[in-house]
């Protein structure tokens, strides 16, 4: 995709997959879902340095401001698939840092993730987010923006899981619009699936 970014936004490079996954987890130290997936702060960072370095980063397409904020995307037809070495490796990370509880909560909303994500193509938003001393600065609408005014140039939809209730008014406003809500996992919180047309 060709997405024109705005200082201080720059796509990341291989070796930023760990700056990625610390400001991602930070952002999500809070959040519903990866607090009842994993229960600690050391296991969503885990998830989150794993996902980054095998998926996002070698697959999709992902952008840093600064150490501030980042973002984890997918484009059309980039599949997210973790193949066996990545689950391996991201088994053995949740093993280490979190617990097997935590490990097969995770595999198990991965499942239920993958029977709800559109069949159609679009662009995926993964994971936005900031460091709590950025926040309340506008860094998430300059993280997003170019992604979204490159998708409207190239009439592609977009579609994210919202894992935090308190960020629905943020989706909203950027015209992201409720598709469906779903449980995570048996007695865990809910994923509410949202939608993007091309504007």
């Amino acid at each position: 995709m060709d997405i024109e970014l705005p200082d201080p936004i720059r796509r990341a490079d291989p070796g930023d997959w760990r700056k990625l996954a610390d400001i991602t987890a930070e952002a999500f130290a809070e959040d519903p879902v990866n607090n009842w997936l994993f229960g600690s702060q050391a296991a969503i960072r885990a998830s989150f340095r794993a996902l980054a370095r095998d998926i996002y980063i070698r697959e999709g397409f992902c952008h840093l401001a600064g150490d501030d904020g980042a973002t984890m995307w997918l484009g059309p037809g980039q599949s997210g698939d973790m193949g066996a070495i990545a689950t391996a490796r991201f088994a053995l990370a949740q093993l280490i840092h979190g617990s097997i509880g935590g490990l097969k909560r995770a595999m198990h909303a991965g499942e239920i993730m993958a029977d709800h994500h559109p069949r159609e193509p679009h662009c995926y938003l993964f994971t936005i987010g900031t460091r709590q001393s950025a926040r309340g600065k506008g860094l998430g609408k300059t993280l997003l923006a170019p992604v979204l005014q490159a998708c409207d140039a190239q009439a592609i939809p977009c579609y994210l899981e919202n894992s935090n209730p308190d960020n629905h008014g943020f989706y909203a406003h950027h015209g992201f619009a409720r598709k469906e809500i779903f449980a995570c996992g048996e007695g865990g919180p809910p994923l509410e699936a949202m939608w993007r047309e091309p504007q």
